[in-house]
Parts: C-alpha cells; sequence; structure tokens
C-alpha cells in the first residue's frame, strides 16, 4: 500500500510534546515517534549476546610453566686456586638453553646461559623473584548516555567500585570504545574539570586508552581518602571508588 509523504503536515513527538513537521520524526526501538533532539538510539547491551556457548574447561590441560628468576648454581668447593668442571662432568655436549635472570614476573630478563651442559645434576638452583599480584581488574568501556559519554565499569554505567587498603586494581581501558578517553583518579568528584587535582599516590597508566594492554593501576595506600574516577578529556564520565 502506498502512503502520502506527508511533507507539509505537522506532527507531535511522542517524549517532549513539541510540534515538527511530519518526515523530521523517527520512530525508536521502543515504538515512540520522537524528534531529532529527543530521538535515544537502542544501546547494544540491550541486545542478547551473539556469542555462542562454548565449553571453557580443556580435557588434560598441560600444567603451567613457570619462569624461574635470579637463578643460582653451586657447586663443590674444592681447596685450590683453580677450579675444572671436567672431573665432574666428563660428558659435555650442548649448552644448557635459556635461564631468567632477575627482572620480575610481570617483564622479566632473560639471558642465554651456554658452556655448561651434562647428564647429570650439577649442584642445586634457586630461584627467587617478585610479582605484582591483582585483586580485582576493572573492564572499562565508554558509551553514548543521553548524548554524553560515560565510563562502563564491567558493563554498568559509572559503577561505584571498591578498593581495598593493601590491594591493587587495575581499570582495563584496551576496549577501542576507550579511544580518547584517559581514565584517572582524584580526590574530587570529577577530578580537574570540577577544580580538583590527579591523585597520584600508588598510581601507574600503560599505553594508549582504546588500544591493547591499556590501563590504569593503582596500589591503595594505607589511610586513602576516597577517590573517583574521571576522564582528563571530557567532563562527567566517571564516578565513584570508595576506599573502606
Amino acid at each position: 500500500m502506498r502512503y502520502a509523504s506527508g511533507k507539509r503536515s505537522l506532527a507531535i513527538c511522542d517524549r517532549c510534546g513539541q510540534r515538527y513537521r511530519y518526515p523530521k520524526l523517527r520512530k525508536e526501538w521502543t515504538g515512540l515517534k520522537t524528534c531529532p533532539d529527543c530521538f535515544e538510539p537502542k544501546h547494544p547491551q540491550l541486545e542478547p549476546s551473539k556469542v555462542p556457548f562454548e565449553p571453557q574447561v580443556l580435557h588434560e590441560p598441560r600444567p603451567d610453566i613457570r619462569e624461574v628468576s635470579g637463578v643460582t648454581v653451586s657447586f663443590p668447593v674444592i681447596n685450590s686456586n683453580t677450579f675444572s668442571l671436567e672431573p665432574f662432568l666428563p660428558s659435555l655436549f650442548a649448552r644448557v638453553g635459556t635461564v631468567t635472570l632477575g627482572g620480575d614476573v610481570v617483564t622479566p630478563v632473560t639471558e642465554d646461559v651456554t658452556g655448561v651442559s651434562g647428564t647429570g645434576v650439577i649442584g642445586t638452583v634457586t630461584a627467587s623473584g617478585t610479582g605484582t599480584s591483582i585483586a580485582a581488574t576493572y573492564t572499562v568501556t565508554v558509551a553514548s548516555y543521553y548524548g554524553a559519554n560515560k565510563y562502563y565499569i564491567d558493563g554498568v554505567r559509572q559503577d561505584t567500585v571498591s578498593l581495598s587498603e593493601g590491594s591493587t586494581y587495575r581499570f582495563d581501558q584496551s576496549d577501542s570504545s576507550n579511544s580518547g578517553h584517559p581514565l584517572r583518579l582524584s580526590t574530587t568528584s570529577n577530578g580537574t574539570w570540577a577544580g580538583g587535582s590527579q591523585y597520584t599516590t600508588g598510581v601507574t597508566t600503560s599505553g594508549s586508552p582504546g588500544s591493547s594492554g591499556a590501563y590504569t593501576q593503582i596500589t591503595v595506600a594505607s589511610g586513602a581518602p576516597t577517590l573517583y574516577y574521571y576522564c582528563t578529556n571530557h567532563s562527567g564520565m566517571g564516578g565513584q571508588a570508595n576506599t573502606p
């Protein structure tokens, strides 16, 4: 069936009640017909997940292989000014391989150890090292809400998060929607946009928001005040981070 174009007709916006030319009204996903200023697209998070269910547990997975750092090799003590491994290693045929020396769990430093190998046991090996334990990782995304961008924490708009003293928390900004929206912390709601300053105690950042591996991380200091996360480029995007 053909309908009139209505280009000279007037219509009422279902949301604001203002009168507009009929062709200017747009039909929303809610069924309402609204003017351009009131039109609200359907948020992607309202759609059901399109990812099919897949089993997550592997059958007979291989064990985790931990890197060894700070290696110390000890040999028998000999009362002589000179020392040779030859009596203890009669069969030398290849190099030991790759051993991690120093560094930490996150960014190890590797070196090749060559010239010593054999078929038997050579003394003892002691491994030591340090690493950062992440208490929780918050996935940060950015989406428009009534025409203004907002931070979503694990899918919740401007969610209030809880940070415990002495623990480390990471705000993961690797999602592409974070591009141009650096997340920082302040003791003032809305940060520098409300006259506050950036809070830096125990805070580290990595990468550019919207790129793989980008994050803002904080190790909460003892007696830390209530904090607020905000965008350094846009006002009104953030929320509160309690430090009980």
